[in-house]
């Protein structure tokens, strides 16, 4: 009998039942063991509120001033817009590879070819960026290691991403383990430092200069307009608050996922939202000096450290890290499954290596070793680049907001064209708002992350990475198509009499 994963109760057997992926031409071959607050963890881990402010603060900072922190509200109601799309969408379609399969079963798989290859990328993009300018200089100084050291950085920034391999090599459990313990570390590591340094800062524990009016100065760059700042300085919300549809990536791993992954989706994206407003702010009027703050190459680490000491600030930092790293677990794991997916169809070169799955460990063991090969190439391309922080920052950004706007506009076309499935999420008479909503606010985002120079490099990285997969459709993939023996099937549609009806009623 299915349970409900909330409750542990018994369900309907339409609300409960597994949804197996032979509903969609597939055998269902990875473990399905995950319940809601597993692939909550993964979304929320993947969102990761401490790796996107402590990579992006000093950014927002810089450009903007403290006012910047209220750029982050913004980018959560937006982003909310989009996460209840998806969490329809992923009723319909709960399989691995999301994204791809949704943009290739709505409107086919030369768009999911094109969704899915965006995928990879930004995966191949994030998890490097993330262990190179956040993990690996953060656990440099816990260890008391030389941070200005590259060749030591990228040496760490490696070792950390070949472990979160190997880990989702030996089981989704264990992956799913670590990042269970990563929503602990997460609040940990931001929300109670970010409290405690408030509290600090009330109680007047060491001297500053400013008061609640701080939050609302803002501080521009010589000959750099205020309007230019807040495009750049909404970054850090605009980079942090994506990733939460891998919840979805997990879908064929999850108990009844047509309930569990929607609902997780939704509350990745609103605990995120607050608690990293509530880290924004908490921060943000610690800080002692903001000159010194704007110039720093830490500059939570050194608000932490005015306030703590030394000794206090490298134990939080060490939590921060180890919350980095559960999150580039949990994206190996949904690149992975992306690559499974795609390959499964038949999209990939070398397709029936991708799509093998390891009997005794149940996991893509080719797709996630392709995936560290695409990653650490990646990661010395910034490495070598003169730009790490525009290339891989902005492109993970990027990235995903392209793949959102193409599924946003894929779904609602089809949508009121598709069968209503009973009991399952839907956003009712909100769906219109809530498009508009979604595809205005994806529109903004992008035009943000793609004017400014600062970010060129990511554009550059977008457009390559494009170039490289229509190669592999020149080459091989349009045969594929051509002859019938690749690609998913549409979805199929309601009469056109039952569409015609419901638009008169």
């Amino acid at each position: 009998m299915s349970t409900d994963p909330l409750t542990d109760r018994p369900g309907t057997p339409e609300a409960g039942r597994d949804d197996a992926p032979d509903e969609f031409g597939y055998r269902q071959e990875l473990k399905r063991v995950l319940r809601l607050f597993a692939v909550f963890s993964v979304a929320f881990s993947v969102i990761s509120i401490t790796t996107g402010i402590f990579l992006n603060f000093g950014f927002g900072i810089t450009h903007l001033g403290p006012a910047s922190i209220w750029l982050w509200p913004i980018a959560a109601v937006g982003q909310a817009l989009v996460a209840l799309v998806l969490a329809e969408l992923a009723t319909r379609i709960p399989l691995a590879g999301a994204n791809y399969q949704w943009a290739a079963r709505l409107v086919g798989p030369r768009y999911g070819y094109t969704v899915g290859a965006l995928g990879i990328m930004y995966s191949a993009v994030g998890m490097p960026g993330i262990l190179l300018l956040g993990a690996s200089p953060l656990l440099a100084e816990v260890l008391g290691l030389d941070g200005t050291n590259s060749r030591l950085l990228f040496f760490i920034a490696v070792l950390l991403l070949v472990v979160a391999f190997g880990i989702n090599i030996i089981s989704v459990q264990l992956a799913a383990r670590v990042n269970s313990v990563a929503v602990v570390t997460e609040i940990v590591g931001t929300v109670v430092l970010a409290l405690l340094l408030f509290f600090l800062w009330v109680a007047k524990a060491e001297p500053t200069d400013h008061g609640w009016g701080f939050l609302g100065t803002t501080s521009t760059l010589p000959g750099q307009s205020t309007f230019y700042a807040i495009v750049l300085a909404s970054l850090i919300g605009v980079y942090t608050i994506v990733g939460f549809e891998a919840a979805a990536d997990m879908g064929e791993e999850t108990v009844d996922a047509r309930r569990t992954v929607p609902r997780a989706i939704i509350l990745s994206v609103v605990v995120s939202g607050v608690l990293g407003m509530i880290t924004l702010i908490g921060f943000t009027v610690a800080i002692p000096d903001l000159g010194a703050i704007q110039q720093s190459p830490v500059p939570l680490a050194d608000i932490a450290g005015y306030w703590l000491g030394l000794p206090v600030t490298r134990i939080f930092l060490a939590v921060v890290v180890f919350s980095m790293f559960a999150l580039t677990v949990v994206a190996a794991a949904s690149s992975a499954r992306l690559i499974y997916a795609m390959a499964r169809d038949n999209m990939l070169p070398g397709s029936a290596v991708l799509s093998r799955v390891s009997p005794g460990r149940r996991t893509p063991v080719g797709a996630l070793l392709t995936s560290l090969v695409i990653c650490l190439a990646l990661m010395t391309l910034g490495y070598l680049n003169g730009n790490a922080f525009g290339l891989l920052i902005g492109a993970t950004a990027l990235v995903p907001y392209v793949v959102y706007l193409l599924t946003v506009i894929a779904y609602g076309l089809r949508r009121r064209r598709l069968a209503p499935l009973p009991g399952a999420f839907a956003l009712g008479r909100w769906a219109v708002p809530v498009f508009a909503g979604s595809l205005g606010w994806l529109v903004v985002a992008l035009l943000a992350l793609v004017l400014p120079s600062e970010f060129r490099d990511a554009v550059y990285v977008l457009l390559g990475g494009l170039a490289l997969a229509a190669v592999w459709y020149a080459v091989g993939l349009h045969r594929r198509l051509a002859a019938g023996t690749a690609g998913p099937p549409l979805l199929a549609e309601r009469p056109a009499d039952d569409v015609a009806a419901d638009g008169r009623a």
